[in-house]
């Protein structure tokens, strides 16, 4: 569960601020972050943030101590963990966050840009 005050509620207020990002609940009790119908991460409450990423960024991100495997797939790349204890993590998450934020929107400009050419 969120706190109203915690830090679901501080990495909320930064990623919906970003332009086109929407969030909401999930089906299975997460609250998530959305870019053009694809998902940047999502939280448990105010514990923990998942996410999906390439498979070359995870193995990066994995190697650099910078997320950990999904609890509940453990043996596969590219979806990834972070746990939410203190600040540093919450930092740690919107920077997570952030780079899946500019992967997906930089694709979107250069597929944009490629239609108008």
């Amino acid at each position: 569960m969120r706190s109203a005050n915690g830090p679901g509620a501080q990495i909320t207020a930064v990623v919906v601020a970003w332009p086109g990002v929407e969030a909401g609940p999930g089906t299975r009790g997460e609250f998530a972050f959305r870019v053009s119908g694809k998902e940047i991460g999502h939280l448990h409450g105010d514990h923990a943030a998942h996410f999906g990423f390439p498979k070359d960024v995870w193995r990066e991100l994995r190697e650099d101590g910078r997320i950990e495997p999904h609890p509940v797939f453990p043996d596969r790349e590219g979806l990834a963990s972070h746990p939410i204890r203190d600040e540093e993590d919450v930092r740690e998450v919107l920077a997570l966050m952030r780079l899946n934020y500019d992967r997906l929107t930089a694709k979107e400009v250069t597929t944009t840009t490629n239609e108008a050419a």
